[in-house]
């Protein structure tokens, strides 16, 4: 793994761990935290994209930032970044 992959995945570890550590409220609260991260502060995915991911993530099981983290890191990272 090259150093940009390996600085990429933390910052999106660092980013969900912050997010779930602040976020208190349930899934549903967390969606406009995760709006303003993903979308806004750091370009990681597009509006368009994070309300398709939001829509699966509230269909399969699980927590809803949990789901979409894996999204993201997925798009993002590709099976590592799920991870």
């Amino acid at each position: 793994m090259n150093k940009e992959k390996a600085k990429g995945l933390l910052n999106l570890f660092l980013c969900m761990l912050k997010i779930g550590v602040v976020a208190f409220g349930g899934g549903y609260a967390i969606v406009a935290l995760l709006e303003t991260e993903l979308i806004t502060r750091r370009k990681w995915v597009t509006h368009d994209d994070f309300m398709d991911m939001v829509g699966i993530a509230e269909s399969t099981p699980g927590p809803i930032a949990t789901n979409t983290a894996t999204f993201v890191g997925y798009r993002l990272y590709g099976v590592m970044g799920s991870v």
